[in-house]
């Protein structure tokens, strides 16, 4: 159990920040998780130039979402047996490699399956630095009312890593070399990465020292309500990956590519702002009721995107949708955490991130040969089936998002003024 001290009133990012310990793990974990939302865009841009086609370039990109996807749960799984350090270091020294690799490959004109070759290890070794931070909140603020404002406050921090990022890598890669992008990936990865493997005081208890005798070590992915939330981020991921493409397609189309990263960068600042006001609300609606709701939202807004056939609008729109996605993520996290025990945590959190992964790696694919055989609208038409096809699954499994029966306990055990909703 946590020692920071709660109040009766809504916990806000001030008291969050001043837990004791988190500056040290926040701050290189913020360097840390940049390269993650510089990999996918980096591929596509740089692959898209050497073959100058967008199908080829988001099959690569999706290789290496599909390989993050697969692998994720099973560093998750290591970091809670054997920490988070002895995961991270090899990780990204393999992944430095592993990008090097690609890029040298792809400038070398390299047939496409040897860009699919190296585009799997460059995938599985992605550090899953967002989740380990995420299990380290966890392990600090446990059954404490913190702990939505700290899902909250990652949300933020992953949605800025979403605005600098494919920023980041599309100025570098359109106004410096086409390569550049991965390259600066791949260098922030292995500073950034060891830098928070360095942090050893605020890692979380791992091995037997995780379970206890009244919760034991149970895989995350045997948990009905755990599957139910990787469907819906699936979606989520759809609608990265599909703006990401059609975003880059729509650009291109238009004579405008250095439009790309502003556009992007709307959707995703969208997504920071909501993120923002979801950790300062002191909601009175139940998680899953919320996340029904948000991922309603999102899914009317993102079927709307293919509509868009000027700059304006699609910003306009992109707006929207990064407005709906933050309070999906936010309140995701924040059951995945009823739901699952301390021994499984790590594992939880890179589930749903490789949910992402995976669903922007097939977004990617299906919208890059879209976009390339029907144009960069058609690309847009994949947000809106991932989001449809997860809201769907969302409403008929609902009942599966209850909490576990401990977490209720130790929720009523910190106050007798903390309400706790679960529907």
């Amino acid at each position: 159990m946590a020692s920071t001290v709660i109040s009766d009133k809504r916990p806000g990012y001030g008291q969050l920040l001043r837990t004791p310990g988190a500056l040290s793990f926040l701050l290189p974990g913020f360097a840390a998780r940049q390269p993650f939302a510089m990999l996918t865009i980096g591929i596509v841009l740089l692959v898209q130039h050497t073959t100058g086609s967008f199908g080829s370039a988001g099959a690569v990109a999706a290789v290496t979402g599909v390989s993050m996807a697969l692998f994720a749960p099973q560093s998750g799984k290591l970091a809670d047996r054997f920490g988070q350090r002895a995961v991270l270091v090899p990780g990204v020294l393999v992944h430095t490699a592993s990008v090097s690799l690609l890029v040298a490959l792809a400038l070398a004109g390299a047939p496409l399956w040897a860009l699919f070759l190296a585009a799997v290890p460059a995938g599985a070794s992605v550090p899953q630095v967002g989740p380990m931070v995420r299990a380290r909140w966890a392990a600090k603020l446990d059954g404490t009312p913190l702990m939505p404002t700290a899902a909250a406050f990652e949300s933020v921090t992953d949605e800025f890593t979403f605005v600098v990022g494919p920023v980041l890598a599309t100025a570098l890669c359109t106004g410096v070399h086409p390569a550049a992008g991965l390259i600066a990936e791949a260098a922030l990865t292995l500073v950034g990465g060891l830098f928070f493997a360095a942090q050893r005081a605020t890692q979380p208890a791992y091995g037997v020292s995780a379970a206890t005798t009244a919760e034991p070590h149970r895989s995350a992915l045997s948990i009905p309500g755990v599957r139910v939330l990787i469907v819906a981020f699936l979606g989520i991921g759809s609608v990265f990956g599909g703006m990401q493409v059609s975003l880059t397609a729509f650009t291109e189309e238009i004579g405008n590519p250095g439009a790309n990263g502003l556009l992007y960068g709307i959707f995703a600042a969208g997504n920071m702002l909501a993120g923002i006001a979801m950790g300062a609300v002191a909601w009175k609606t139940g998680p899953r009721r919320r996340l029904i709701l948000g991922y309603a939202g999102l899914t009317v807004a993102a079927s709307l995107l293919w509509t868009a056939h000027s700059v304006l609008l699609l910003g306009a729109l992109g707006l929207v949708v990064g407005l709906c996605i933050a309070p999906a993520l936010i309140t995701g996290y924040t059951i995945v955490e009823t739901l699952i025990p301390a021994s499984a945590r790590t594992e939880a959190f890179t589930w749903l991130t490789g949910a992402v992964a995976l669903g922007q790696a097939a977004a990617v694919t299906v919208a890059g040969r879209l976009a390339d055989a029907h144009g960069a609208s058609s690309g847009f038409l994949v947000p809106m089936a991932g989001t449809v096809l997860a809201l769907a699954t969302l409403l008929a499994l609902r009942s599966r998002l209850k909490p576990r029966e401990s977490s209720r306990v130790a929720a009523r055990g910190i106050g007798h003024r903390v309400p706790v909703a679960v529907d």
